[in-house]
């Protein structure tokens, strides 16, 4: 039975390893025990047993898969190498995903990505009277509705680069996102960068200086590419993004795909994208096998759907746009589906 190596088990990993568990050899490699619902995870700090409702562990849902805790350093050859093993594959799935990255480095700093950090941080935001948001896209539009609809007291702050939220939005939907945050009493400093701090001020490119309880960072967003930059650096772009043909094929490495954030897809980096290239994925390993023809993807703009809090939120599609309790109501609604083929099998 040919050999299928997966790297990181998020949407695009987790569901391509599901999969393929049923025909190859898989082995999945991830940084963490358990898949995550990440569009939720906002959530866990206001409301921390969200947490059990969008985690699952990998051991749970893969039935034949060998799952290794751990992190890639490089790949050679035909072997994916980590501290103290190397795995030979015949098919390699890179899904490595993305994280934060800043250079400030402060105490009260939190970085809103896995729910795990944002559970732990649930008591000392309940004690904070004043709380600053680094970053006014999605995640920060998403963060800032949470702890205003749980803390309507607290004094909230968000620093945002550009001069318009959720910038690649059509025009309804950032202007509903303008509105909430006015009529939430949120202060938003516009075309500003938090650029250095110390012991809880936070210093802009304009000089501005603001004290706060704490801080989320919800921009700064980086490929997690970096054990591919030895071998694989002539197929990393210059958001270091890793390059895949029609097929989700590294270029001269036909038995490599990859999925996810990681790629140089030209569209949003969202989770429904995520398991569009895994589907495609998986057919092609698959078509592969049998010398068949494979598939192209094709990017292009979907339906997005924004939560602002429990009761409220934005479905955006190309110029259309609807907001308040029905797109909330999907959100959960996706929400739910999503962890019920995790915990009932893939469909």
């Amino acid at each position: 039975m040919k050999k299928v190596v997966v790297i990181g088990g998020g949407f695009c990993g987790s569901l391509v390893a599901k999969e393929l568990e049923k025909d190859f050899d898989l082995t999945l490699i991830d940084a963490k025990d358990y898949f995550e619902f990440t569009p939720s995870v906002l959530r866990t700090i206001v409301d921390p047993e969200h947490l059990n409702k969008i985690q699952v562990k990998h051991s749970d849902y893969l039935k034949k898969a060998k799952v290794i805790i751990g992190c890639v350093e490089k790949i050679e050859g035909e072997y994916v190498y980590l501290k103290n093993e190397k795995i030979r594959f015949d098919y390699l799935v890179v899904a490595s995903g993305s994280s934060y990255s800043f250079p400030i480095k402060e105490k009260n700093l939190v970085i809103a990505s896995r729910g795990l950090n944002l559970k732990k941080c649930h008591e000392s935001l309940k004690k904070s009277k004043d709380v600053l948001i680094i970053g006014g896209g999605l995640v920060g539009l998403e963060l800032v509705a949470e702890i205003r609809e749980f803390f309507p007291n607290k004094k909230i702050k968000m620093v945002h680069s550009s001069e318009e939220l959720i910038g690649r939005q059509n025009k309804k939907t950032i202007d509903y996102a303008h509105n909430f945050l006015e009529k939430s009493n949120i202060e938003v400093l516009f075309n500003e960068k938090v650029i250095k701090s110390s012991k809880g001020v936070y210093e802009t490119n304009k000089n501005r200086k603001i004290k706060t309880d704490m801080a989320f960072l919800c921009t700064g967003i980086k490929t997690n590419s970096d054990f591919l930059k030895n071998n694989f650096a002539d197929k990393l772009n210059n958001k270091k993004q890793l390059m895949v043909n029609n097929f989700l094929q590294v270029s001269e490495r036909k038995n490599i795909f990859a999925g996810g954030d990681v790629t140089s897809t030209n569209e949003e980096k969202t989770a429904q994208n995520a398991e569009k290239h895994a589907k495609k994925i998986i057919q092609n390993i698959r078509n592969l096998e049998k010398g068949k023809k494979l598939k192209r993807y094709e990017p292009k703009k979907r339906m997005m759907v924004i939560s602002l809090g429990k009761n409220d939120g934005i479905l955006s599609y190309g110029n259309f746009m609807i907001g308040g309790f029905i797109p909330a109501m999907f959100k959960r609604f996706i929400e739910w589906k999503s962890m019920e083929k995790y915990k009932n099998g893939i469909k």
